[in-house]
Formats: C-alpha cells, sequence, structure tokens
C-alpha cells in the first residue's frame, strides 16, 4: 500500500503542478491584448465622462451670449435647471436599466441620447427650444455618469479599480479648470452653437471605441417589467428636491407657498417610492442595498463631500474675483492648488488600495483633511494672500483626493455583481443632491450674509447685484463702497464655509464606522488582467495541497 501510495504521489505532485505552470505563460500571452483592450475602453469612458462633466462649464461661460442673441433673460436659469433635473432624475433609472439589460446597449443609447441633445441645443432659434433640448442633453448625461462607473465596476475588480482613481480625478480637474477657458474660446471665435456641437466629435469617438472594444459577457433579458411607478415617484421626488435648493431664496422665499408645496410633494412622492420598492419585482433601487452598512454610510459621505466641493468650487472664484482682484479667467486657474492636490492624493490612495486592498483609513483621512480644509478657508479675510489661501485650497483638496473615488469604490464592493448599476448609480445620485443642497444652503447664507453687511457698511445701493460683481465691476466703484462690498464678500465666503466645516464633521465622524471589507480581487474573464505572481501562488497552493492530501495517504496505508 505503501508503494501504490508513492507512486500516485509522483504523477498527483507532478503533474498538476506542470500542467498547472503552463498556464501562467499562456494566459499572460492572452493577457496582452485583453490589457491593450481594457485601456482602450477606459480611455473611450474618460472621454464621455468628460463630456458630461465638462458640459456645464462650457455653457455657463457662453450664457450671456447665448442670451444676447435668443433673449429670454427671465427663463435663463432653467437652461442650467433643465439640464441638472434631467441629470439626478435619470441616474437611478439608467442604472437599473444597465443591470436588466446588459451595461453596454444601455451606455451606448445614453451617448446617442447626449449627442442628439447636443445637437438639438445648438440648433435652438429660442430659450423655449433650448431648455427643453437641454432636458433631453440632461437625460443622456444621467446615463454617461452611470455607465462609466458601473462599466468599471464590471471591467476591473475593486482590487485594481485604485489604479484608474487618477485618470478620473484628472477628467474632473480638467473639466473644472478646461471648461471656462475651452467656453470662452470657443464662444469668442466659434460662437456659442458651438458649445455644444463640440461635443458631438468628442461623443463619437467615445461612441466608435466603446461599440469596438468592450466586450462584456452577454446578458439574458429579465422577463421581469421595469418599475415603472417606482421610477415615476422616485423621479417626482427627486424633482421636487432639486427644484426646492434651486428655486429656494433666489425665485422664491423658502417660506413661499411655492416651496412648501414642492416640499410636500417631495415628501409624500419619496414615501410612497419607498413603499412601492418593497413590493416590486424588479424594484428601481433595491432597499436591501442600504442593509450593507458601508454602501449605506458611503451614499452619506457621498452626499456630504458633494455638499461641501460644489459650494468650495461655486464661492473660491467669487472670493478670489471680488476680494483678491483675479479675472475670471485666473480665478479657474487659481483653483489648482485644490485640483492638482485632489488629483496626486487619488492616485496615491488608489496605488496604496491596488497594493494593499486596505481603503478604511482613507475615508477617516479625508474628512479629517476636509473639516481642516473648510475651516482654514473660512479663517480668510480681505488680507489673505493668494500663497495663503492656495495652501489652505490644497488642504482641502486632499481631503476631498481621499474620498472622491474611494466612496465608489466601496459602495461598488458592497454589493453583488448584479447590483453594480443601482449600487453606481445610488451613489452618484447621492453626491448630486448633496451638490445641490450644498450650493443652495451655503448660497443661501452667502447671499444674506453679504446684503447685511452691505446694508450696515452704507452699501446698499449695490445690495441687489452684490453678489455677481467682478473684479472690472469693483473697480469702477468709489473706494469706500469697494471696501465694503470686500468685506461683506469676505464675510459671507467665512460663513459659507464655516458651515461647511461642521458638515464635513458628520462625514469625519462617519467614516470612523466603515468596515474593512476585502476588496473583491478577481476580474470578469474577458477583461481580466492575469497577475503572474497571483498564478504562480495559486500553483503552488494546489501542488501543497495535493503533497498533503498525499502525504496523509501515505501515513493511513503505513497504518493500515
Amino acid at each position: 500500500m505503501a508503494g501504490i501510495s508513492g507512486d500516485k504521489k509522483k504523477p498527483s505532485a507532478e503533474a498538476p503542478g506542470e500542467q498547472q505552470a503552463k498556464q501562467p505563460s499562456q494566459a499572460q500571452q492572452e493577457a496582452q491584448p485583453q490589457a491593450r483592450s481594457v485601456r482602450v475602453v477606459i480611455l473611450a469612458l474618460m472621454i464621455a465622462m468628460l463630456l458630461a462633466m465638462l458640459d456645464n462649464m462650457i455653457v455657463g461661460t457662453a450664457m450671456p451670449t447665448i442670451v444676447g442673441e435668443l433673449g429670454g433673460l427671465e427663463h435663463l436659469s432653467w437652461v442650467v435647471t433643465a439640464y441638472t433635473l434631467a441629470t439626478a432624475a435619470s441616474t437611478p433609472i439608467w442604472g437599473k436599466l444597465g443591470d436588466m439589460y446588459g451595461r453596454k446597449g444601455t451606455f451606448l443609447t445614453a451617448i446617442v441620447l447626449f449627442l442628439i441633445g447636443s445637437a438639438l441645443s445648438g440648433m435652438a432659434q429660442d430659450m423655449g427650444q433650448l431648455i427643453g433640448f437641454r432636458a433631453i442633453q440632461g437625460l443622456g448625461a444621467g446615463g454617461l455618469m452611470v455607465g462609466v462607473m458601473a462599466i468599471i465596476g464590471d471591467l476591473v475588480p475593486p482590487r485594481e479599480r485604485g489604479k484608474y482613481q487618477g485618470m478620473m480625478a484628472g477628467v474632473m480637474a480638467v473639466a473644472m479648470i478646461g471648461g471656462p477657458l475651452v467656453g470662452g474660446t470657443i464662444t469668442d471665435h466659434l460662437g456659442w452653437r458651438w458649445s455644444f456641437y463640440i461635443n458631438l466629435p468628442l461623443g463619437a469617438v467615445a461612441l466608435a471605441m466603446v461599440t469596438a472594444v468592450l466586450h462584456l459577457p452577454k446578458k439574458e433579458r429579465t422577463k421581469a417589467r421595469i418599475d415603472y411607478l417606482g421610477a415615476g415617484l422616485l423621479t417626482v421626488g427627486i424633482t421636487s428636491i432639486v427644484l426646492v435648493t434651486t428655486w429656494g431664496g433666489t425665485e422664491y422665499a423658502w417660506d413661499s407657498a411655492v416651496i412648501m408645496e414642492l416640499i410636500a410633494i417631495g415628501v409624500a412622492a419619496l414615501t410612497g417610492f419607498f413603499f412601492v420598492e418593497t413590493k416590486a419585482a424588479e424594484p428601481i433601487m433595491p432597499l436591501h442595498i442600504f442593509r450593507s452598512r458601508n454602501f449605506s454610510l458611503m451614499a452619506v459621505i457621498g452626499f456630504l463631500t458633494g455638499f461641501v466641493m460644489f459650494g468650495a468650487i461655486l464661492f473660491l472664484p467669487l472670493y478670489q474675483q471680488s476680494v483678491q482682484g483675479a479675472s475670471a479667467t485666473n480665478s479657474g486657474l487659481l483653483l489648482l492648488p485644490m485640483l492638482m492636490s485632489m488629483l496626486v492624493v487619488s492616485m496615491i490612495a488608489g496605488r496604496v488600495t491596488t497594493s494593499t486592498g486596505k481603503y478604511r483609513l482613507f475615508p477617516i483621512i479625508g474628512g479629517g483633511l476636509m473639516m481642516v480644509g473648510l475651516y482654514l478657508l473660512s479663517t480668510m479675510d480681505t488680507e489673505t494672500s493668494r500663497l495663503t489661501s492656495g495652501l489652505y485650497m490644497a488642504v482641502l483638496g486632499a481631503g476631498m483626493g481621499f474620498l472622491m473615488q474611494i466612496t465608489m469604490l466601496v459602495a461598488q464592493n458592497s454589493v453583488e455583481l448584479k447590483d453594480m448599476g443601482v449600487a453606481s448609480s445610488g451613489a452618484t445620485l447621492f453626491r448630486t443632491l448633496g451638490s445641490s443642497f450644498g450650493v443652495a444652503i451655503m448660497g443661501a447664507l452667502f447671499t444674506s450674509r453679504v446684503q447685511h453687511e452691505m446694508a450696515a457698511r452704507g452699501g446698499s445701493s449695490i445690495t441687489e447685484r452684490s453678489a455677481q460683481l467682478d473684479a472690472a465691476s469693483l473697480a469702477k466703484l468709489p473706494d469706500p463702497v469697494r471696501e465694503a462690498y470686500e468685506f461683506a464678500v469676505s464675510s459671507g465666503t467665512h460663513a459659507a464655509f464655516l458651515l461647511g466645516a461642521a458638515v464635513a464633521v458628520i462625514g469625519f465622524l462617519a467614516a470612523f464606522f466603515v468596515k474593512e471589507v476585502p476588496l473583491r480581487g478577481a476580474a470578469p474573464a474577458p477583461a481580466a488582467e492575469p497577475d503572474a505572481d497571483a498564478e504562480q501562488s495559486a500553483v503552488q497552493e494546489i501542488a501543497d495541497a495535493q503533497e498533503i492530501a498525499d502525504a496523509g495517504g501515505e501515513k493511513v496505508a503505513e497504518k493500515v
């Protein structure tokens, strides 16, 4: 028996090992074109992401020219509101459609819809048409952002996803800095219609690349019906929330009948939505994903990050132009310390996550830095230098760099693969809603403080437009009025950033409750990038296990 066991040991230990040892080299050879395909797909996804993020910033620069040609100044805010509403309301629907019917087709549909909206917006003949076409464009944009995140979630396992965080942070930085510059150049030299037409060639490239290179596992069409009632209630609820945060304190007083009615409609719709989702066969946003503590915490932290980030992006250029005397173009460039810090830290955090698989510390550090950065920004006054404010912005940017992509990564890692789309759309939606609340609440506080200080210092003649003066307009004001206005803006930013710091405290505390759940490390077969060391380790483990088993067999045989 011992002899028989010994004979068994040799082929069992060596043959599988030799057979497995050959596989890594073959896999490595096959992996080269696959790895290149993934990189090409990621590039196409980054172009699509850039389209969605760049659009509002380019259009914002062109708005004065658009109003000058089309008229309709009283409806100006709706050009942005229609886009924002459509994007926010459609985000969870796109995510669920991708989960039900396949990611690739849904994403391509979103790109086509965005390009149709862009082309129609460029051909608009009046403000009403432009608002309607911007809504179509916004519907497509909602699918772009969710599609990018969900496809990356399908292609790249969480353990490897950190490698691409720097690319996503870089796209955001390019959009924030390049948007106003590109928008101004296009408007001045080609006309405002090209602010929309510029999307067409970029979108066509992304469309062609995704069509040709993206290969995901074929998904069987689900037999369940789309949750139309849930989608409708969620759309009404989100629309009400966005309108409250957009109109409150500007178009209508916070205690006006319109705002109160919108709040009531929103609460009723969302209550009905939660009830419907418990009964639906294929809920548009399955409530079971919120049973994951990590996902719920990432939703909260994402909301607070959006609240703070977009508030900072709104008020920092305003402070730089009104108090530090920067031009509109330069104020965008002066955001570089924040954006570059965010980019570098995001890349470092991504690399560390990929190499170690650990991430729990990053939301804690990010929340702490964001809180400190906002507090430092709240201390700025009329004497603060650009160097000092740049250092404060770098601290805030580092905090956001730790949080921006980690929140999405942890949210996706907290759900099953079949819910990847709704997890991506949920995280995106909460960040979008956070930005709406941040801009509205911080904006209301800023405006109130500015108007109060201007009235107290005898500058009531410009109180109504006090939040809209640029450096050129300020230079024409009498010295006492200009100094009063600079102090008022400084006081307004102090209040806004102090509120942001208080909100960031909640995110900092929430981060301590995040659990270190191991990141999934195996990529889907069509897009996997084999790790030679991991495969060799697996081969060795198989061989070792076989040896142990055979050794045990020998001992049993000896006893017999």
